[in-house]
């Protein structure tokens, strides 16, 4: 197969070959030319679709946290379920998320954990967009009167749920996730939310 021009270079091509750069150098070596050089293009052909290196790891991070939020959109937007099979549906799935990247891939995973916290304002996004997703479920929930509402505000009560399964989702807590007993730890801390949320 050719290597890519620059009139063929995609932002997303180049996003999957930095994925790569990333797993095999790590955070710290990998660099614009280490992605230009795999992709057969001049670094200059890398920044004119990412202006920095910075811009680069963000897009990239982005796109990672982005294939989570997809997943868990799908399942906060259907009315398939009920509010509180949909509310456990959508933790479920986040936990598995989180436990797949960090257990299937843990070069990369390790790296994304350094580039999360580079990257604040990503991760800002991506915490907002799944505050945003449990805050319809809730709302849902409220207004078919399977849930109350803290205050009868979805999004304060969002924020506390998700905050409430921290342990489930966030990185700093990936080594415990492979644990004998973490799913039955998880079962039982969905459990007591969704009886919290009980009207």
């Amino acid at each position: 197969m050719a290597p890519p021009t620059s009139e063929t270079l995609t932002a997303e091509r180049i996003l999957e070959v930095t994925e790569e750069v990333l797993r095999r150098h790590g955070p710290a070596k990998a660099t614009v030319v280490d992605v230009a050089r795999a992709l057969g293009v001049s670094h200059g052909s890398v920044y004119r679709h990412f202006r920095t290196k910075a811009a680069l790891r963000e897009a990239v991070t982005k796109r990672w946290l982005d294939r989570t939020s997809q997943t868990l959109a799908r399942i906060a937007g259907t009315t398939d379920e009920t509010p509180p099979e949909a509310l456990r549906q959508w933790f479920g799935a986040l936990f598995a998320a989180k436990r797949h990247k960090a257990g299937d891939d843990p070069e990369l995973f390790a790296t994304y954990t350094v580039l999360l916290a580079d990257t604040s304002s990503v991760v800002e996004e991506h915490v907002l967009d799944l505050v945003g997703q449990l805050a319809d479920i809730v709302g849902r929930g409220v207004r078919e009167g399977d849930f109350a509402a803290v205050d009868d505000d979805a999004a304060a009560t969002a924020r506390a749920l998700f905050d409430a399964t921290n342990r489930f989702h966030d990185p700093a807590y990936a080594r415990e996730w492979e644990q004998p007993g973490i799913e039955a730890e998880f079962t039982a801390v969905v459990d007591l939310v969704l009886r919290g949320l009980r009207p």
